[in-house]
């Protein structure tokens, strides 16, 4: 933790698709938050000691048998709340108040007319409706004793309600969403009028205590960090060697299904940094454990147990070393804790958390705390290079799972190529730094083509551009037709054994961002 004590706001998580954006919200307000699944206790949120709760929406309904529920004994420890849908909807119960189903459901935007201009609507008219995101078939029947009704719209007499006297809120719409424009000022009224905050957490504070944090752990001891040359694993071996110098040992391994020259512009880019890197070429040895394999979760676990064992092999040659760094993120942290138990699994991700219970490494994850808008800013803070700032979003299995079928040395070379060229074109345009991510895929299948006066037979290129916040969902990008022509023309003219592109214009749900 390396927030300061009187600056953390708990979310208490019952479920909602918007949880994730509540903590970016409040975070966008320079105030930090974590989210906690519901149960973890009394004792759990006392242990964290906020200065305000959040509990977020959800999908059940509060008179459910088996809708997810705390105990009165939040309100002993005497700190804000603020409900927010079906959080509202529990604070209603838990204080004595009636909670039915409404006779016509709330959905999408509504007109919202406020009553009372004070603690979350300070600032706000009386005499102007605003528009707020509502999503609920439950609405508050009777409100509890000591609350007022602090909004309404024409299908709920209680839009959001107050007891002033204990700091609790409730508010049946998403503040946390675009669409409620004025939702950011609800949330500040939260945290700074009712709560107190000062909006002390900054990167660069985030960056001087972590960089405390890791010295006092570390002390005399040695650490390795994996290196992709993404901007996460990058953050993390700068902050490590800001902190500890030359007993951090970054290694940089090449599995053969990386990026055209992605090799050499990582050692070229921090060497010039001055930060030393320990370069292990092993592509040849990783395509020749995936000869003749097809199965995309078999390539994944190919990739994974052989990173393992390279990275073991290297890290058994430094003498001393007793922790591991990687550069997990928040969003990993949530989904491992989601009050119902860890996603289903679409797939199986490659990361080096598997190494430590291997190599008897203890683990640090100076990130974990953090999203990765909120890890691009803190690379500026760092000065990182603009090309690994902006740097997009790369599979740990890399190419191999963007080559449907058998991955081949002569198969990697035409998608590397194909992609650099995608690269290109996208960073020339003005879309690189707006959207998600863009890449290419090779197909398992060939067309029939005409180049001059021959008839050819050649692979096809997947060209795949997408639109997300934090790769949960994503939306396809309508790119220009010309851009779309210039990256076609392209790679059919310049990669050889390529002689047609077509592009996906399919979104996640209901199809993933990946292929494989």
């Amino acid at each position: 933790m390396v927030a300061s004590d009187k600056e953390k706001i708990l979310i208490l998580d019952f479920g909602s698709q918007y949880t994730q954006l509540i903590a970016r919200r409040i975070r966008e307000q320079k105030v930090y938050c974590e989210i906690h699944p519901f149960n973890i206790g009394l004792d759990g949120i006392k242990n964290f000691d906020p200065i305000g709760i959040v509990l977020s929406g959800g999908p059940a309904s509060v008179n459910e048998k088996d809708a997810p529920k705390i105990g009165p004994e939040l309100f002993s420890l005497n700190v804000p709340i603020l409900g927010i849908c079906y959080g509202m909807q529990l604070l209603t119960l838990l204080e004595g108040g009636e909670v039915c189903k409404a006779s016509q459901r709330e959905y999408g935007r509504t007109q919202m007319t406020i009553l009372s201009s004070k603690g979350i609507f300070a600032g706000f008219s009386k005499d102007e409706p605003i528009t707020v995101w509502m999503s609920h078939g439950d609405r508050i029947e009777r409100m509890p004793s000591g609350y007022i009704s602090l909004a309404i719209t024409s299908n709920s007499p209680v839009a959001a309600m107050a007891d002033s006297a204990f700091r609790r809120f409730g508010v049946q719409f998403h503040p946390e969403v675009v669409h409620t424009p004025r939702g950011r000022e609800i949330l500040a009224n939260f945290l700074f009028e009712i709560c107190g905050s000062k909006g002390l957490w900054t990167m660069s504070s985030f960056i001087e205590a972590t960089i405390k944090q890791i010295r006092e752990r570390v002390r005399d001891g040695r650490v390795v960090c994996g290196l992709s040359g993404g901007v996460d694993s990058s953050v993390v071996a700068v902050l490590l060697h800001k902190a500890l110098g030359d007993r951090v040992v970054s290694i940089f391994v090449n599995n053969g299904v990386l990026r055209k020259n992605e090799p050499e512009e990582v050692v070229q880019t921090f060497t010039r940094m001055g930060i030393p890197i320990r370069y292990v070429d092993a592509s040849d040895r990783f395509l020749s454990k995936l000869a003749g394999v097809t199965e995309p979760e078999q390539k994944r676990k190919i990739i994974g147990s052989e990173f393992i064992a390279v990275f073991e092999q290297e890290a058994r040659q430094l003498p001393n070393v007793t922790y591991l760094a990687q550069g997990t993120l928040y969003p990993d942290v949530i989904e491992s804790v989601s009050y119902k138990g860890p996603s289903a699994t679409i797939k199986s991700h490659h990361n080096v958390g598997g190494l430590p219970e291997r190599m008897n490494l203890e683990l640090i994850e100076p990130l974990r705390e953090l999203f990765k808008d909120e890890v691009r800013e803190l690379a500026r803070e760092l000065n990182l290079p603009q090309s690994i700032i902006i740097r997009q979003p790369f599979p740990g299995p890399g190419l191999a799972i963007r080559i449907l079928g058998e991955v081949t040395k002569e198969r990697v070379n035409v998608l590397q190529h194909a992609d650099a060229i995608i690269q290109e074109e996208m960073l020339a345009s003005s879309f690189y730094e707006q959207i998600w991510q863009s890449f290419g895929i090779l197909l398992p299948v060939r067309t029939v083509g005409v180049m001059g006066d021959e008839r050819t037979y050649e692979n096809v290129i997947v060209l795949r551009v997408v639109q997300s916040i934090d790769g949960m969902t994503a939306d396809w990008v309508s790119l220009p037709s010309d851009l779309l022509g210039r990256i076609s023309n392209r790679i059919i003219n310049e990669v050889r054994g390529v002689n047609r592109v077509v592009y996906d214009i399919s979104s996640k749900p209901p199809s993933t961002i990946e292929w494989e």
